[in-house]
């Protein structure tokens, strides 16, 4: 594995503050595979033998029941996955599958969970990251629950907005299909939403969004810093904001 892939994943919060000692034995037996889009990398149910880093690429995780299935969360890099799963050594609560072809790297469950046992810092950066999931997937849930659709929509073009620099045009980080689901949308309800938000100042052509009038679409949607996160989830966040994500894509819900 480069050390450039190795540095990246040293400045992950969860990596950041373990000892040298701690991070080799935990990247020791770990190992970097290159995976092409649509490929199946976990099904829920599954033993989960590995902690997910994802290098490069996009990944969708997936839940089902009784013939139907949902997107609960889009990672880009540099995420993790499957944490929860990995600390309790139990079996994972969701699939997971790459949308592009991904580089993922694999480290060891077992090392994990020995070394959250030897070294102090690392055991109390897993519960940080941990606490981090659980408060993301509160926002997420209050989210479903207190928001109709059309809200739920209006505050996800709002934080993409920012997330992109606050200009006024910006691109759908996700294909529309797998936005309906992530929202808890039909993709004919997501349609039918984005159509009814022009009277709002939104216009929407292809994947290109403009809000022409933020603060019509503002009042539509009420952003709640209690429900809603803006801070961006790319390259140069650390820390607090790095652990605490919007529930909606890029979020921090997916440790189960």
């Amino acid at each position: 594995m480069r050390d450039v892939d190795l540095e990246r994943v040293r400045a992950l919060p969860l990596f950041s503050d373990c000892s040298d000692d701690t991070f080799r034995t935990l990247t020791a037996g770990a190992f970097l595979q290159r995976f092409p889009a649509g490929t199946t990398l976990l099904l829920e149910g599954d033993p989960v033998d590995f902690l997910y880093v994802l290098l490069d690429g996009v990944v969708e995780l997936e839940g089902t029941w009784n013939d139907k299935e949902t997107t609960l969360a889009i990672l880009r890099p540099v995420s993790t996955f499957i944490l929860a799963a990995v600390v309790l050594d139990a079996d994972g609560l969701m699939s997971a599958r790459t949308v592009e072809r991904s580089d993922i790297l694999m480290l060891s469950g077992a090392a994990m969970r020995r070394v959250m046992s030897e070294d102090a810092r690392f055991a109390v950066a897993v519960a940080q990251e941990m606490a981090g999931c659980y408060r993301g997937l509160v926002r997420s849930l209050k989210n479903q629950k207190l928001r109709g659709g059309l809200e739920r929509l209006a505050n996800y073009l709002i934080t993409q907005r920012l997330r992109q620099g606050g200009e006024p045009t910006f691109a759908l980080p996700t294909e529309k299909r797998m936005l309906a689901s992530l929202l808890g949308m039909t993709p004919e309800n997501l349609s039918r939403s984005l159509a009814a938000l022009a009277d709002y100042g939104v216009e929407v052509n292809g994947p290109s969004v403009t809000i022409t009038r933020p603060a019509v679409l503002e009042r539509l949607a009420k952003p709640d810093p209690l429900i809603d996160n803006h801070q961006p989830v790319s390259g140069g966040v650390t820390g607090k904001a790095q652990r605490e994500r919007w529930p909606q894509g890029d979020d921090r819900t997916h440790a189960a």
